[in-house]
């Protein structure tokens, strides 16, 4: 009997299998255990005994998928975060504790179908960038075991690369969640503080700390995201998802922020400054326009966090264990984080002074971009050079990453690319707070337009499927679809722009509509018919709900608004006509559309 070949891990691909028979959660396991073998790249603290991963298997399929959106798919949980019954170590072994409760995103994850594997090793109390730091073994690349995996959340996105788990939890407070996807050819979802809850978490800086989600694609991290995120009140953080405003992730045109080229910083890494370079042609394909900022005040803002009262807080998080066990800490973590006892008061709230007057800096940048496009990392390190140099190598990888979070930023990381020696490069998009929904439009779209090695996923060698992962938070905007004197242009296109709409894309109808020349020869009318249709251009604006009603009770009879069905059988909000306003009305369906007739004369 031939064995079967290890299934793409994906969360759409998995449930494609369990939908077509051609895999069963218990074969699942198996396939897991298998899979991770001796774990030669230390990715893995502690794992579920396999009886136990089988015996949950096989509660699963007596319950079926109903209800269940994660349904028998795998996942792995960064050791800083409980899950019922498993040691906790924070990377530690000496701090080792047993939780009577799963932190309370684990939850989620476990009452939605989804599978704990087990949890991964980490650079110790989540200090470091590199996964060198952790008495259970330097955590080591998926690509090439001889370069750094990146951390602290390094088993997390290891885990993910190699095809041991379908998706991870990390944790993110300077970029732990973003510089090992940009290692390991992964997404790296770096959520808004508080909507991912921190409770049962060991904290870091537990005012920055956030859960992040590694995952093979940005659909997948659609999906986690969607049943993880929640308000929480036993976390003193934790804050309700706002609406996001103008989805910039599936605009046809938008605006993206890079450095200016004399602020950009590879450290000799000219591989992976063409491969930034390509980023941006990249993002231009897909409809951005690049415009330069001064990136200072955010480099100066990413100095203050290994600084002052944040160095200060990593010391608070672990101060009791730390004094009385300095020798059980890792001796680069303990240097960096007695650091944080010698800060006076005084000394935090000049740190905290300093922060508010660089924040207001970067807010100017934001008028005239919809979000950031950055390398995840400036380049990457052998696991030699890193220990020969273990804090200043270390840096070298936040100079993208480390202001991010002090600034209340959102930020998802998406591979970009290789350089020749095989090793990914990642790029990471961000944007200000609660847009997490347009990050994750925008890294879909980024990798369902990759291709040859770019478009596969982690170090599996299998590439993506199609995925209907369903929005998670609510915009706040409304689309419509205008069609005549509303275009672009056009003399009522300002009753849009003035209320803030964003152009999203310029299509067409389904075959069915016919548009007329209303009689006052100033609109048109859109009509829908059940046969004789045709395709009638339109734009799809965007506007922010509190806009809407407004915008509609400015519309004159015999218009109003209806639905319109697009060209990609999509329904919008759109512009109709009454049927007796189309008495002395002129067929015009046959032009395609308002400009064209307009262009010839009327």
């Amino acid at each position: 009997m031939s064995k079967k070949p290890h299934p793409s891990l994906s969360i759409a691909a998995l449930q494609q299998a369990y939908r077509d028979g051609s895999m069963t959660p218990v074969e699942l396991v198996d396939f897991v255990v298998a899979a991770i073998g001796d774990d030669p790249h230390k990715a893995w603290i502690h794992r579920v005994d396999a009886s136990t991963l089988r015996a949950q298997a096989h509660v699963l399929v007596e319950r079926g998928p109903v209800g269940l959106p994660l349904w028998g798919i795998p996942f792995a949980i960064k050791d800083n975060i409980d899950l019922e019954g498993a040691p906790t170590t924070a990377g530690c072994p000496d701090y080792t504790y047993i939780p009577a409760r799963s932190a309370s995103v684990v939850q989620r994850l476990l009452d939605a179908g989804a599978i704990a594997v087990g949890k991964t090793n980490l650079d110790q109390f989540a200090t470091g960038l590199n996964g060198t730091r952790s008495p259970y073994g330097a955590c080591r690349n998926a690509f090439n075991p001889a370069y750094v995996s990146g951390g602290s959340s390094s088993g997390s996105a290891v885990a993910v690369a190699l095809g041991h788990v379908s998706f991870s939890l990390g944790t993110d407070t300077a970029g732990s969640g973003r510089v090992p996807a940009g290692f390991n050819n992964l997404v790296g979802m770096k959520p808004s503080l508080g909507l991912l809850s921190t409770h049962g978490v060991v904290p870091a800086c537990r005012s920055l700390d956030v859960v992040s989600i590694f995952a093979l694609t940005a659909d997948d991290a659609q999906q986690v995201f969607s049943v993880a995120h929640g308000y929480d009140t036993k976390d003193a953080y934790s804050r309700p998802a706002q609406p996001h405003g103008f989805d910039f992730g599936r605009a046809a045109h938008w605006r993206v922020g890079v450095p200016r080229p004399d602020q950009l910083r590879f450290f000799g890494d000219n591989a992976y400054a063409q491969c930034y370079a390509d980023a941006k042609d990249h993002a231009q394909a897909l409809g951005a326009t690049l415009v330069e900022i001064d990136f200072a005040p955010f480099t100066e803002t990413a100095q203050l966090l290994y600084e002052g009262p944040w160095v200060a807080e990593r010391y608070q998080a672990i101060r009791a264990f730390i004094d009385t066990h300095p020798e059980a800490v890792f001796p680069v973590t303990r240097e960096i984080t007695m650091q944080g006892a010698k800060p006076l008061a005084a000394d935090a709230f000049a740190a905290q002074y300093r922060l508010r007057a660089l924040a207001q800096r970067c807010a100017g940048v934001w008028a005239d971009i919809d979000c950031i496009l950055l390398p995840t990392s400036p380049t990457i390190h052998t696991i030699a050079t890193l220990l020969a140099d273990p804090i200043t190598r270390n840096s070298d990888f936040g100079y993208y990453t480390n202001f991010v979070n002090l600034l209340d930023y959102a930020a998802i990381a998406v591979p970009a690319g290789f350089r020749s020696d095989g090793l990914p490069f990642g790029v990471t998009f961000v944007a200000q707070a609660h847009q997490d929904q347009p990050l994750l439009h925008l890294a879909q779209r980024w990798q369902r337009a990759q291709q040859g090695a770019a478009a596969m996923l982690g170090a599996t060698g299998h590439a993506a499927v199609p995925s209907d992962a369903a929005n998670a938070v609510a915009s706040g905007q409304v689309q419509v679809a205008v069609c005549g004197a509303h275009l672009q242009g056009q003399p009522l296109n300002h009753q849009l722009t003035s209320r803030g709409a964003r152009l999203m894309q310029c299509t067409t109808t389904a075959a069915a509509y016919r548009l007329y020349a209303l009689p006052d020869g100033r609109r048109p009318g859109l009509i829908r018919v059940d046969e004789g249709g045709a395709a009638i251009e339109v734009e799809v604006w965007e506007l922010p709900v509190s806009q809407f009603g407004s915008f509609v009770n400015g519309i004159p009879a015999p218009l109003g608004i209806g639905r319109t069905t697009l060209a990609d059988g999509s329904m919008v909000a759109g512009f109709i006509c009454e049927p007796y306003g189309l008495t002395g009305a002129t067929d015009i369906t046959a032009f395609g559309g308002w400009r064209a007739y307009i262009r010839q004369g009327m």
